[in-house]
């Protein structure tokens, strides 16, 4: 399956998920996201807030409004990603939905629908109802579904549930972290024959090759390296093999990151970003698990390999001459 599926020359639709952080203040640093998002703009990827990576489970109402509004902001009509979940209050679940999904598309967000625990029961006829229903008179509204790994709301779809999916005129894609390789080229190939236009938007922060076989990619190790994920993007489409390089280099970083236990990688993102000099005086959002201040000895060596090969001039031309035979990974 996986062979089948190898993509090179192809144009990736890259997503970088952003931290979030304390200042000084005790308050989120709105401004320090602001610089992030614009970083993220002007490497050519796309961003996205109110998603794991960026502590949704651990901020209040207000303030997630607050990071939504930075970044419809900074956007200033360019496209960005947001993550929307319904009001807890006694309205049917598809109007608090509908309601959350229109306060994205308002700020010209695309929303990205955040599971729920109600969500677990619901089988794939009246998942695709819900979100059909929810989502109604928008495009390319993102679902998602994602392990148990991340410690959130939600499940992994068996596969009558993608089908379901799919015929949800609605939904323009899926961010699909299961973090299990098999589980996404599957996903991928009941998108080829399904729908090849729907988007699967890989969450695999330890299989960062899978773009390699068609998935694109909504991934916090991106918010923390979107240059040189361009980077990576733009040799791939080139047929570079400078592509394979950096994607090493930056496995290394995303593996490190997101090991065990997962939700230390609010932190880490945080540590990586400030060795960079990218971020000062922040501290992880209350309740965030941290991490220990040896691995910053870790993030400075891998910024040393990641700054060495970005070096190197990275505007390839658009199209490389193609080998008969496929490059192996």
């Amino acid at each position: 399956m996986a062979l089948r599926h190898l993509t090179p020359d192809r144009t990736i639709d890259g997503v970088a998920a952003l931290p979030v952080w304390a200042g000084p203040s005790g308050r989120l640093d709105l401004a320090g996201l602001a610089a992030r998002l614009e970083a993220t703009f002007a490497a050519g990827l796309t961003p996205a807030v109110n998603l794991f990576a960026g502590s949704v489970d651990l901020l209040g109402l207000d303030d997630r409004i607050d990071v939504l509004s930075t970044a419809a902001g900074v956007a200033r009509g360019r496209r960005f990603i947001a993550g929307t979940s319904p009001a807890d209050d006694a309205a049917p679940l598809a109007i608090r939905y509908g309601r959350a999904v229109e306060v994205v598309a308002r700020q010209g967000g695309t929303p990205v629908l955040l599971p729920i625990a109600e969500l677990e029961a619901l089988d794939g006829d009246a998942l695709a109802h819900l979100w059909r229903q929810a989502t109604s008179g928008h495009r390319g509204v993102l679902a998602l579904e994602i392990a148990a790994d991340f410690g959130l709301p939600g499940t992994i779809h068996g596969p009558e549930v993608i089908t379901r999916l799919l015929d949800v005129p609605s939904l323009g894609g899926l961010v699909h972290a299961s973090l299990d390789r098999g589980t996404e080229w599957a996903r991928i190939e009941m998108r080829d024959v399904g729908r090849p236009e729907f988007r699967i938007y890989s969450g695999h922060e330890c299989a960062l090759d899978m773009v390699a076989y068609g998935s694109d990619y909504l991934l916090g190790t991106a918010g923390c390296a979107p240059d040189a994920f361009a980077a990576r993007d733009r040799l791939w489409r080139a047929g570079e093999p400078r592509a394979f390089a950096l994607n090493d280099v930056l496995q290394y970083l995303g593996t490190l990151l997101h090991r065990a236990p997962l939700a230390g990688a609010r932190h880490a993102a945080l540590q990586w970003l400030h060795a960079r000099g990218l971020v000062r005086d922040a501290a992880p959002w209350a309740g965030a698990e941290r991490r220990p201040e040896t691995d910053v000895p870790l993030y400075r060596d891998i910024a040393a390999r990641l700054d060495a090969l970005l070096a190197a001039p990275i505007d390839a031309p658009e199209a490389a001459p193609r080998a008969s035979a496929v490059p192996a990974l």
